[in-house]
């Protein structure tokens, strides 16, 4: 397999990091994939950086051991404790996963915005630095989303609504008009997140900026897959019930080629 065949790899606590997955399979469908949910170990949001970077190494070295082109950190918190040290000792290029909460400060109205995400997101040095200048005029509200990753794993979707009205309701009565969503699970919650919003807020998630700037970094490596014939397979590692991420994928993913691995 030359390196433009090579797969691109994908790991996070579990389910979440599909919404990321399915935004790249859409823009880069000739590309082989491996994905790992982690889902024994989720969610990520609720421990240290650590305990998170000891993850994100068994991960990667997981994926290197695959022949993997590029790593996609398809996990905030992963991102926002663990891509630096990652970049720094491994010889790969990483995707990382921010907040667009750039996006909603730049373009706020009412100079309010939301901010759902994990604990470990919220917390670490990373987001509270790139966050940082913006803060000064503008009102961040921020609520850890715990629970929520919980039951997307569960795929119990439809039962969030009512934590997602003890999270979202406080900033409603802020005057938010930008809601980031800071985990890649919370993407799956948007049909429930929509009937307690206003159609004037804008849900921000990072799916499809991730994809374009993948399709980038591989363009500039010269590690497209270009072949006009080809059959990407996509390989799905889980160390948890694979009939959950099975009904993930023939829900919210099209694929043909596929296969689900239990053995992580």
């Amino acid at each position: 397999m030359s390196n433009n065949n090579a797969p691109i790899g994908f790991f996070d606590s579990g389910l979440g990091g599909l919404s990321i997955f399915k935004s790249i399979n859409e823009l880069l469908p000739n590309e082989n994939t491996i994905y790992i949910a982690d889902s024994k170990n989720a969610p990520y949001g609720e421990k240290g950086k650590d305990k998170i970077i000891e993850l994100s190494i068994k991960n990667t070295e997981f994926l290197l051991d695959k022949g993997v082109k590029l790593i996609v950190v398809a996990c905030n918190t992963a991102t926002t404790n663990a891509i630096e040290y990652l970049r720094q000792n491994y010889n790969i290029p990483f995707i990382g996963i921010e907040p667009a909460t750039k996006v909603a400060a730049t373009n706020t109205q009412t100079g309010n915005i939301g901010v759902l995400a994990t604990k470990g997101t919220l917390s670490s040095e990373k987001f509270l630095k790139t966050s940082a200048p913006y803060r000064k005029k503008i009102n961040f509200y921020e609520r850890d989303g715990e629970g929520l990753v919980e039951m997307i794993e569960q795929n119990k979707i439809e039962d969030s609504a009512g934590l997602l009205q003890k999270y979202l309701s406080p900033m409603l009565e802020n005057n938010i008009d930008h809601l980031v969503l800071g985990c890649t699970h919370y993407p799956f919650l948007i049909p429930e997140i929509k009937k307690i919003l206003p159609e004037h807020i804008k849900i921000l998630e990072p799916g499809q900026a991730v994809a374009r700037h993948t399709k980038n970094v591989l363009a500039q490596l010269h590690l497209l897959n270009a072949s006009e014939n080809a059959n990407p397979k996509h390989i799905f590692y889980t160390n948890s019930k694979t009939e959950i991420l099975e009904q993930f994928i023939k829900t919210h993913l099209s694929l043909n080629n596929y296969c689900i691995e239990g053995n992580y």
